[in-house]
């Protein structure tokens, strides 16, 4: 498995099966300046969504027209994408897992809000948000924690899914901070690698992923630092 950090919570995953983008936020993202969109879209056959907002749908219907990518996300996000013509739609929710050709996607719970302001200035509610559990026939399994803060119910995800990487917000503000994420990690998860993300986009977020590699210090965990568009292999 192949899994490339794109800036923010954006991920490229690659397997023998699949090329998958999660929350491909490209266009307005500055962690991702400087990449090029259509080498991280280059041959994606899914995108998966964790909530609404606008830095994680980001050119998601755009990538989806271009590439004939399916695209999942929960009932609520999917059907306003539909709405705004994305064809070829799997939806779900919270507890549920749908099923693809080499893996499949278990939506979690998050602590965290999905929403899109339209540009009437109108708040439309896009379901809630979630985390993602990625599991493989051919790789490691992967959770893509999603926006959120700690939760003990963290302790239930590991112990039903075990997943082998960690996809793991730590930018504060947002998001549970790099201390916090640290903790999360090393009293409800076992993860052969953690992989900060969320950090060092926007200047209201952390810059660095300092806090959560000190935080990480002594765990048997590794952690994986990339540069954006860095390629880490697993």
């Amino acid at each position: 498995m192949k899994i490339t950090w794109l800036g923010h919570s954006a991920f490229r995953l690659e397997t023998g099966h699949a090329k998958i983008l999660i929350d491909p936020f490209f266009t307005g993202n500055p962690g991702f300046a400087g990449q090029d969109a259509k080498d991280a879209a280059n041959g994606i056959t899914h995108i998966l969504l964790t909530h609404g907002h606008g830095d994680h749908v980001g050119d998601t219907v755009k990538l989806a027209a271009e590439t004939g990518a399916t695209v999942l996300a929960n009932a609520d996000l999917a059907a306003w994408l539909g709405s705004k013509g994305v064809q070829k739609l799997e939806m779900g929710n919270t507890g549920g897992t749908v099923g693809f050709d080499g893996f499949s996607v278990t939506f979690t719970n998050a602590l965290h809000s999905s929403a899109q302001i339209t540009e009437d200035g109108v708040s439309h509610a896009l379901g809630n948000a979630n985390g993602l559990m990625l599991h493989f026939e051919d790789g490691p399994s992967v959770y893509h924690m999603g926006d959120t803060d700690i939760f003990s119910d963290m302790g239930l995800i590991n112990e039903l899914h075990e997943p082998d990487v960690g996809l793991v917000p730590i930018g504060d503000r947002f998001t549970m901070g790099g201390a916090v994420a640290a903790l999360a990690c090393q009293r409800f998860f076992k993860f052969r690698h953690a992989i900060p993300c969320h950090y060092g986009s926007f200047p209201i977020v952390d810059q660095t992923a300092d806090k959560f590699v000190s935080g990480m210090d002594g765990s048997q965990t590794r952690v994986d630092v990339p540069k954006v568009g860095q390629v880490l292999t697993f």
